[in-house]
């Protein structure tokens, strides 16, 4: 009976629900309150110079695409001609607040984007301020400028227009300049910081950012910057060595810059900063500088790669693929994974699960790792004789096989056709294991 009065006061709450609460498609939309670009509800009407009001992502899309006319009346447009219409926006946010009860939440009330003459005062003020050596108003104004880039898109594009990424890199060169006192690593931080947001560098950026006085201040950020000081810095790394190679020798050059990139990988402080250090890592190893891989593998990268590549995320793990069959190009490297007991368990069985890209980076370290392996060392017992048969024992040979089956770029074709000749006159030395279940390897540390 009791069962019965609950199941009875249930339906009767289900039904009073379902008449609060209408199906949003029930719902008309004012034809003023939408777009005619997008036909959706406003969230930021802007009034055009033909007095046509349209969502501003929507028109700023329009123009950005290489439009200067009004869509509605074919008239000549430009970006300046945007005036918020407060009007409709209070309209649409009363509107909103009526049909709350159908699902509909209030739009918020948009941010006035930045006007050039805006931007042109805040760097204007930002040069002068590093002039004179003001580092509380450079601050300021760096994270001001920061605060509006990081706001929207629109801001971003407006500061880089007015030349923000040379004025900024400008201002830490000249901050950089002389003896590091700590009142000054503040400001370094909040232009690092505000620095991030305006990629691509150009050249101008690059060499004011790149001189040795910045290179150090940049140093000594990332081995004991705050946390947002420290990120801004390896992103600036990260774009520096990816834009030009000419950087990577400089980088290289540059004392305790390797140590900091490889500690913000061992002990990371955010994905984002561990991912650009496996960025700036890759393109350095990958260079052409002497000794490059033979550096970061003396540091102790390899185990901490294989121990990356264990558990982590799709990206995360495709950078790591990278920077490590980069590091196995150098026989230091090589020693260093045929020592660690995850190397062949951990690579084989990334093959196929992570993606496209993350199976080349494998079927490189693979080969690396195999070809220059011999008979001899084979029956002596050697490194690389125990890899080849540890590769065979967790089902290399089998995923290379469908590799070559569902395809392949070229070049890992040609890898993988040549561990399987390497790999197929092992096959009666060792048995496959169940490549899905590596539980009971025993780590060595």
């Amino acid at each position: 009976m009791a069962s019965t009065w609950r199941t009875r006061k249930a339906d009767q709450k289900t039904n009073l629900a379902k008449r609060r609460s209408p199906n949003i498609a029930e719902v008309s939309i004012p034809t003023h309150f939408r777009c005619p670009i997008s036909l959706e509800l406003m969230k930021d009407p802007v009034t055009v110079s033909t007095g046509i009001t349209y969502d501003r992502q929507s028109i700023e899309t329009w123009l950005d695409m290489g439009n200067t006319t009004c869509p509605v009346t074919n008239q000549d447009l430009e970006v300046e001609d945007l005036i918020p219409n407060h009007s409709i926006r209070r309209m649409i946010q009363d509107w909103c607040v009526a049909n709350h009860s159908y699902g509909i939440e209030r739009i918020p009330t948009p941010k006035i984007p930045v006007t050039p003459a805006q931007a042109s005062e805040i760097l204007s003020g930002i040069a002068a301020a590093s002039r004179r050596g003001e580092t509380t108003k450079c601050r300021e104004l760096a994270v001001k400028v920061k605060a509006f880039a990081k706001e929207s898109e629109r801001n971003r594009r407006c500061f880089m227009s007015h030349g923000a990424g040379r004025a900024l890199a400008a201002s830490f060169s000249a901050f950089a300049a002389g003896p590091l006192e700590n009142s000054k690593t503040g400001v370094l931080e909040d232009i690092l910081s505000a620095l991030v947001f305006m990629h691509p560098l150009d050249e101008e950026t690059a060499w004011h950012i790149g001189s040795p006085e910045s290179l150090d201040s940049i140093v000594l950020i990332l081995k004991c910057g705050d946390l947002a000081g420290r990120l801004g810095a390896v992103l600036v790394v990260k774009e520096l060595v990816s834009a030009n190679g000419e950087w990577v020798e400089v980088m290289a050059n540059t004392k305790g810059l390797i140590e900091a990139l490889v500690k913000l990988i061992k002990e990371p402080i955010f994905p984002q900063a561990t991912k650009a250090s496996l960025v700036a890592t890759y393109y350095m190893v990958n260079s052409d500088v002497e000794r490059m891989a033979s550096r970061f593998v003396d540091l102790g990268l390899v185990p901490v790669l294989l121990e990356i590549l264990v558990d982590s995320e799709k990206s995360m793990c495709e950078k790591a693929l990278a920077v490590l069959s980069g590091l196995l190009s150098c026989e230091e490297g090589r020693e260093k994974a045929y020592e660690h007991a995850l190397t062949m368990p951990v690579l084989v069985k990334k093959m196929f699960r992570v993606s496209d890209m993350a199976t080349e980076f494998v079927v490189s370290a693979l080969w690396k790792l195999c070809k220059n392996y011999n008979e001899e060392e084979a029956e002596e017992g050697g490194r690389r004789g125990e890899s080849l048969v540890e590769a065979l024992q967790v089902g290399a040979f089998q995923k290379l096989l469908l590799l070559l089956q569902v395809g392949c770029s070229g070049s890992a074709k040609e890898k993988a056709t040549d561990l399987l000749k390497l790999l197929n006159g092992y096959r009666g030395r060792a048995e496959c294991i169940d490549t899905m279940d590596f539980k009971g390897l025993k780590r060595p540390f």
